[in-house]
This record gives structure tokens, sequence and C-alpha cells, in this order.
């Protein structure tokens, strides 16, 4: 399908605290030579979105200072301990009259799932109505792509950590599920074990 590269966002959460981490906020984690939120956004960049958002909690003002993140639009939730569902709500919020028809959100740490799943996913959009999620071996996982038909439907659902969960299982019937299992590994950092799966090195996607 042909579009107009601004009519998909990528939507990037990345308020966590890491609190099973001892309270290391996830955007500034190391990874690849650079805070992870800034390696999390070129993925996004290099899957095709040429506009990103950024939501941004824990120590906010830290990650402006440290990660590159020029050519994006930062959003800070105030309410991100509240968990996940207030960064989703907050950046959905901040699509709003902007011209975007299609939100692609990705989470800050999952750098097991680069450009080629991501972009894959970004692939399956066809309009305001479009839903669909990347898969690994038949599991909906991210990123999860959200037409703007559907983000006041996913904002109001959206509570504590469980994200859009709600609402795409309420929706399963109209989820396009985007195979993804042999292009990346979905694995979440959130324990001290996890930090070993961060790789150290020059950034790149």
């Amino acid at each position: 399908m042909t579009y107009d590269v601004d009519e998909v966002a990528g939507l990037l959460l990345a308020a966590g605290g890491g609190r099973r981490l001892g309270g290391r906020p996830k955007a500034l984690l190391t990874h690849r030579g650079r805070p992870l939120v800034e390696h999390a956004v070129g993925v996004l960049r290099a899957a095709g979105c040429a506009r990103v958002h950024v939501v941004l909690g824990a120590a906010a003002e830290a990650v402006r200072q440290r990660a590159r993140l020029d050519g994006c639009v930062v959003v800070e939730n105030p309410e991100w301990e509240e968990g996940m569902g207030s960064s989703l709500r907050a950046g959905l919020g901040s699509l709003a009259g902007t011209g975007a028809r299609a939100a692609l959100v990705s989470l800050v740490d999952q750098p097991g799932i680069g450009p080629e799943a991501t972009a894959r996913v970004l692939a399956a959009y066809e309009g305001e109505k479009s839903l669909a999620a990347a898969a690994y071996d038949g599991v909906r996982g991210h990123p999860v792509l959200f037409g703007a038909a559907h983000w006041a439907g996913v904002a109001e659902g959206a509570r504590g950590d469980q994200g859009a969960r709600a609402y795409l299982k309420a929706h399963a019937t109209e989820v396009v599920l985007v195979e993804c299992g042999d292009a990346a590994r979905p694995y979440d950092i959130d324990t001290p074990e996890d930090l070993a799966l961060l790789t150290p090195g020059p950034d790149a996607p």
C-alpha cells in the first residue's frame, strides 16, 4: 500500500522506572553504547516511521540530557508510576490533531525487536481502522499498530500495567497478526539477570 509517511507515527513507551532493576529507569540503560531509548527510536525510524513520539516518565530530565532525541516529540507522563496504561494514554493523546492516522506502539525494554519485525507490522497499515500486532510463534506481542479509529477505545481501557491488552482481547477477531518469530526475539529487560541481554558497543538499530 502507498501512503504518506506521516500517516503512521511511531509511539515509543519509555517511562518505566525499572522497579525490579533497583529503580534504574529503563530508558537510560546502556545498549550498544547509547541509552536504550535512543536505540529504540532508531529502530522505529529504520522501520519507516518518519514521525516518532516518545513518552518519558522516570528521570525524564536526565533522559532528555543524555539521549539524542532530536526530531522526536517528547511527551512527559507525570502519572508514569500508575503503569504502562497511563503512558499509552499520554502518547495517543499527543497524536491528536497531528494528522497521524495510526500509531505504531513499541516498548523501550525490548531491544531484541529490530527494524525488520517493526517494518512488517508497519506494512499492515491500511487506514484508520487498521489493527495489527507482531506475533511470535502465533502469540501476540509488540509492536502493535492502532489505527486512529481505535485510539479512544484503547485509551479508555488503558489502566495500570495492562496497556491495550483488554482492548486487543475484546477485538481479537479484528487484529491482524504479523508473524515475526523468525526476525526478532521479544524478551523484556525487567530484572538484573536480563541486563545480560543488552549489548555493549557502538549504537546501531
